[in-house]
């Protein structure tokens, strides 16, 4: 029992559907370097991976490719964008999420594209890395914000990006929120290129 018969063949429903569940969370690199490699989300519903469509329109944006640089990819759950990143040519990717889950997913990625040495993961509040990153002196050329969407604090976390020049000359930042939320025109010397929507989520490009 527990299953349903179809032309002399059971077909157990949940693990089915548990199967088909697990096959649509998994994520492919789009193009570059790990082109076409599979990359495993976070187990579970805590995280909410990009869309591969809008993946591949930040992108064509922003790159589509890099010729080396550094990226923060701040609320990074499976890593998806830090990884896509350095595909395309981004030299080192600094990921970030408190969530033990994420930190242990990014890990596991990161050794099946042989990327781990090119990957600085820090399990903490994103807070405490931009404190850290700040006394560091670090700088990025691009840092992807995607917070999770009913706690963003974009304001404040942009905010802080310029005052403490986290953002290199000419770097970018992307912000992925509700399509509902608006942001300023500019933040110090953040500005904004360019807002799209995308069914209920929002991009925004900054540029420095």
């Amino acid at each position: 029992m527990g299953g349903a018969s179809f032309i002399g063949c059971t077909i157990m429903l949940p693990e089915i559907i548990g199967f088909i569940h697990e096959e649509l969370k998994k994520m492919r690199i789009v193009a570059g370097t790990y082109r076409s490699r599979v990359i495993q989300s976070v187990p579970g519903d805590s995280t909410r991976p990009t869309q591969a469509k809008i993946k591949e329109a930040i992108f064509s944006r922003i790159g589509p490719y890099f010729d080396g640089g550094d990226m923060l990819d701040l609320f990074a759950g499976s890593g998806n964008m830090g990884f896509e990143a350095l595909s395309r040519g981004i030299t080192s990717v600094t990921f970030c999420d408190c969530n033990y889950k994420a930190v242990q997913t990014i890990k596991t990625n990161a050794a099946t594209l042989k990327a781990s040495a090119q990957c600085h993961i820090f399990k903490m509040d994103y807070e405490q890395l931009l404190q850290r990153l700040i006394k560091e002196k670090r700088t990025f050329d691009l840092i992807y914000l995607d917070p999770p969407y009913r706690k963003q604090r974009i304001h404040e976390i942009l905010t802080l990006i310029d005052c403490n020049g986290l953002l290199k000359e000419s770097g970018n930042v992307v912000c992925e929120s509700l399509k509902e939320d608006s942001f300023s025109e500019s933040y110090g010397s953040l500005y904004q290129v360019k807002s799209v929507d995308y069914g209920i989520t929002k991009i925004t490009y900054y540029k420095r």
